[in-house]
């Protein structure tokens, strides 16, 4: 889950990051008050989750509390990127800045461990940095058994060739960053820029953070934090059901047992597709990711084929199970189930399911299916057949 500026800097606060005070609001009116609040003056951000705010007239200086509603009644409703701003962070205003430098922590999925990102060149797109000046961006490994001591955080430090007069209030900074980074079960907390003041202070005045939804169970409080405002209905209702469930633009519902599994049939159907032309004038493609697990049961099945069912750009859905502890026969049952639970609650499918089937008692699942006779399911038996199956039948509608 990524969250707004304003979250992120909350967050920050809670847990000691040295930041500015600033108030979120979502009328031109409310800038008025928070502005007097933080002393008269105030910088009004939009708050979007997407980079490039300032270049879009996002983020504007308020001398006054006047200035403050008419830049907060320009910002507001304004479009950038596709994201539309429904909250300002009416922020105070930063001490004069002598330098901006830049410092994150993320998950680094492919060597499995965490990594320490720093650079003297903050205030600018972070990937313009690694592209252009790559010696620039330090890169350095963090081992999650032994974090981010004051001793590791003069090392990034040093990689980075920080000035020797901020070394030590940067190395502090990335100390309580890294505790943060810990504490929230974030997948990347980000500050740029990172500010030396002209005062000779340390402070991070735009952050990013992503938390990692898996560790929801022991998060509580990032309930709060999700904006359900702009969340799918689809994803939100599928959320609510326990499933793991993305949404797609595409044709072909997917359901299937285990991510990886998921994952191959997005692109088997993705490359049949190419065959096909959809109602849009492009090729068939996958709909959504719908990973069902381990446990195929009727409910589950019926929760997962109401979500993509439901989905009005779906025209046939795929079902690609291999069965391993969860036996074929399980699954087809639930299909089968699965269906007649739906019709039960009124719920009428009209929306073709090409199911594949492999594994652990295969035969067994193939022949319940058969057996059922259901109108609307086709069997076919391997992977490569049944995407082009479901793709064939999603260009049809």
């Amino acid at each position: 889950m990524d969250l707004f500026e304003y979250q992120a800097r909350d967050l920050f606060a809670k847990h000691g990051v040295p930041v500015l005070a600033g108030e979120v609001i979502d009328t031109p009116e409310a800038a008025r008050e928070a502005t007097e609040r933080l002393g008269g003056k105030s910088v009004v951000k939009a708050q979007v989750k997407v980079g490039g705010r300032g270049k879009a007239g996002g983020v504007k200086l308020a001398a006054n509390p006047d200035e403050a509603v008419a830049r907060a009644t320009d910002i507001l409703g304004m479009d950038i990127k596709g994201h539309t701003v429904h909250k300002v962070m009416i922020a105070e205003l930063s001490p004069e800045i002598e330098a901006e430098y830049y410092v994150s922590y993320l998950l680094d999925r492919t060597n499995r461990t965490f990594l320490a990102m720093a650079s003297v060149q903050g205030g600018m797109d972070i990937e313009e940095v690694a592209e252009k000046t790559p010696e620039a961006l330090a890169k350095v490994p963090v081992n999650a058994v032994d974090g981010v001591s004051i001793e590791k955080a003069r090392e990034i430090v040093a990689l980075a060739k920080f000035p020797a007069d901020v070394a030590e209030g940067v190395a502090e900074a990335l100390v309580t960053l890294w505790k943060t980074f810990v504490a929230e079960d974030a997948l990347l907390v980000e500050v740029n820029p990172l500010v030396k003041t002209k005062d000779g202070r340390i402070l991070a005045l735009d952050g990013k953070v992503s938390l990692d939804e898996n560790a929801d169970f022991r998060q509580p409080d990032h309930e709060a934090l999700e904006d359900k405002a702009a969340a799918n209905p689809l994803e939100a209702a599928a959320k609510a059901k326990n499933l793991n469930y993305v949404k797609l633009e595409g044709e072909v519902g997917i359901i299937g047992n285990g991510a990886g599994l998921v994952m191959s049939t997005l692109d088997v159907v993705a490359y049949a597709g190419e065959a096909y032309t959809s109602a849009n004038g492009g090729g068939v493609k996958p709909a959504n990711f719908l990973d069902i697990g381990g446990g195929a049961s009727a409910e589950v099945m019926a929760n997962g084929l109401e979500i993509i069912l439901g989905d009005p750009d779906v025209k046939s859905v795929f079902v690609n199970v291999f069965g391993g502890i969860t036996a074929c026969d399980e699954v087809a049952n639930g299909i089968v189930q699965a269906l007649e639970l739906l019709a039960s609650k009124g719920e009428e499918v009209t929306k073709p399911l090409v199911v594949r089937l492999d594994g652990n008692n295969a035969e067994l699942g193939r022949k319940i299916l058969s057996d059922a006779n259901h109108p609307l399911v086709q069997r076919v038996d391997t992977m490569d057949g049944a995407a082009d199956k479901a793709a064939e039948l999603a260009a049809a509608k």
